[in-house]
């Protein structure tokens, strides 16, 4: 899509768990930026349809390389997992390494290596998800690869956006990547152990960043290393499978809204205007 970030490159096939799959070559980003996003959000309708039949609730997760998400899900499942069953879709550019981790907690999990691609999309996920029996499911997580810019300008087919902010990259990437937190359903605050050694981090600075999008998503500070430090994520997380269950009886489903802006910067990256 775009040549600045890698994942227009023609680098060869993506993997899947393992299994090459082929990339299209794209030599003109920009001209047919609209058509992909079009063919992927095609894609990603028919996933939310899959995993709506299903009773599965999917969940994004987005942030930058080392903001803690797989951290975050081994914690998640070992709280989760004697009452909900789970699955996880990694995504990287390379090795298995947070399938491997993953699966070492008891849950199946699916790694798509990306190649140079920066951002997992629908068609990618659609794959994965023939690899797992979502009838055994009731949540699936998938983890984005990490960066900051692409992945908010493509809908995988999930229910609910997630973006992570570590303590130690500071408190104003709200305001310096601004399309990834507003296109949140939730914003974790992770790695909040670390508050004492950085006084300079500020949570009610990230607090007003996020507010200053005009985004009312809740802001959950969380730590891995403590129990008591991810009740209020764990809360989230089921109260959002309460409201899809009682949304799936009316007829109507969670959907997430990605961002028009992220689409339009995103071409332009490449080198042109978005049309």
């Amino acid at each position: 899509m775009c040549t600045t970030c890698g994942c227009g490159a023609d680098n060869g096939p993506i993997r899947i768990d393992g299994d090459a799959t082929a990339r299209a070559g794209n030599s003109t980003a920009v001209d047919v930026m609209t058509g992909l996003l079009a063919d992927n959000d095609r894609s990603a309708h028919h996933n939310r349809e899959h995993l709506n039949r299903h009773r599965v609730v999917a969940i994004n997760l987005m942030s930058s390389p080392g903001a803690g998400k797989t951290a975050l899900l081994e914690a998640t499942i070992d709280a989760l997992k004697d009452s909900l069953a789970i699955a996880v879709i990694e995504g990287d550019l390379e090795t298995e390494n947070d399938a491997a981790r993953i699966r070492d907690h008891g849950v199946p999990a699916i790694q798509i290596s990306t190649g140079n691609g920066c951002h997992l999309d629908a068609d990618m996920v659609h794959k994965a998800l023939h690899r797992l029996d979502l009838a055994e499911l009731d949540l699936l997580f998938i983890e984005n690869v990490g960066n900051l810019v692409c992945p908010a300008s493509f809908d995988l087919g999930q229910h609910r956006n997630v973006t992570l902010l570590s303590v130690p990259e500071g408190d104003d990437k709200p305001a310096k990547y601004p399309v990834i937190f507003r296109a949140a359903d939730a914003v974790l605050v992770s790695k909040t152990d670390l508050c004492p050694l950085m006084p300079e981090f500020s949570i009610e600075r990230v607090r007003g960043h996020v507010r200053a999008l005009a985004s009312s998503a809740p802001l959950i500070n969380v730590s891995c290393k403590s129990e008591p430090a991810m009740a209020e994520w764990l809360d989230w997380l089921r109260a959002g499978l309460a409201e899809q269950k009682q949304r799936l009886r009316s007829g109507d489903t969670l959907r997430v809204t990605t961002q028009p802006e992220g689409a339009h910067l995103h071409a332009a990256g490449a080198g042109g205007e978005a049309r």
